[in-house]
């Protein structure tokens, strides 16, 4: 499977929109990243986070909504594909996570990823009124979940009855433009559920760590796609990775990046950085979702990455 890769673009959640003060301009600054993303080769697709409050500490500060982004980006763009690292399951329920996704596809002409993730950031849930379930439950939820969505997206009357959701033939049209749905990224490394609902329902993953991490996860998900009976070769293996590519080697250790969380960082010349990847690409890894510090206020080097990174991997 051939390596391929993403772009975060910056959207307030990590404090990357906070030295911009008019809230036209924050969300003007996001797309234009995207829009640079849109026309360099190398970036196959562009991502955002679904988080209502921002990190490390939720301050007063811009943090745009997912999905609402996604439709915009479907339009503001034209060939890169969009998706979310991912959708927090509790958020929305899930025949309508359904919906929203299948609607997207259609504006975006087919380029959504559809991401979805079991949800962490408690301070968020509480505030907006989600309470915040038990971890077992989130991964029950999710579980769930994914076998709904699924049925939203290839049934034409689906019938789904859970200990957490329950549809009743649900009319859901257009289901989306990708045969036979849009591609499901599941994210997260729970070994007993998480990655066993990935072998059951995703067309891709998300796990982070360093290599020995992200082998032991890939090689658990192989295990639970034997046990299902699934091709564990046709789900794609993603990971996140913060990236910022200096001139020098020597330069390398003086450049401090900054630590996000599920995302390993990595900061040298785009030789040193490719080194660091193909190390990951061993473990397992075909797909790179890239946080380039600072692309809300200078695109060029998420333009840098795509041109001397990239081709190193073609």
């Amino acid at each position: 499977m051939a390596i391929r890769f993403g772009v975060f673009v910056p959207q307030g959640w990590r404090m990357d929109l906070a030295e911009i003060e008019d809230p036209i301009e924050k969300y003007e600054a996001m797309t234009t990243a995207a829009q640079a993303a849109d026309e360099e080769e190398g970036w196959d697709s562009v991502w955002i986070f679904d988080h209502f409050h921002t990190v490390p500490t939720p301050e007063l500060e811009a943090c745009f909504e997912c999905w609402t982004i996604s439709s915009t980006l479907a339009r503001d763009t034209k060939r890169v594909k969009i998706g979310q690292m991912v959708t927090c399951n509790g958020y929305r329920n899930p025949a309508l996570y359904a919906k929203i996704a299948s609607t997207v596809d259609v504006a975006s002409h087919g380029r959504l990823y559809a991401g979805i993730g079991a949800g962490w950031y408690e301070h968020e849930w509480r505030a907006y009124g989600y309470g915040f379930p038990e971890a077992r439950d989130r991964a029950g939820m999710l579980r769930e979940a994914c076998e709904l969505i699924h049925k939203m997206w290839t049934e034409d009357y689906p019938e789904f009855r859970g200990r957490y959701y329950t549809i009743n033939k649900p009319i859901n049209e257009p289901k989306g433009v990708q045969k036979p749905h849009p591609p499901l990224w599941i994210g997260g490394g729970g070994e007993k559920v998480t990655l066993r609902v990935v072998a059951q329902w995703g067309d891709a993953c998300n796990v982070v760590g360093d290599p020995e991490t992200v082998r032991h996860k890939l090689e658990v998900l192989e295990r639970h796609c034997e046990e299902v009976g699934r091709n564990y070769e046709e789900i794609i293996k993603s990971t996140a990775v913060t990236v910022q590519l200096v001139e020098m080697e020597e330069d390398a250790n003086k450049v401090k990046v900054a630590s996000t969380r599920g995302s390993s960082t990595y900061a040298g010349t785009a030789e040193m950085v490719a080194e660091e990847l193909r190390a990951l690409v061993k473990a397992g890894i075909d797909y790179f979702i890239v946080t380039i510090p600072r692309n809300a206020y200078d695109q060029e080097p998420q333009t840098q990455f795509a041109r001397e990174v990239v081709p190193m991997f073609t």
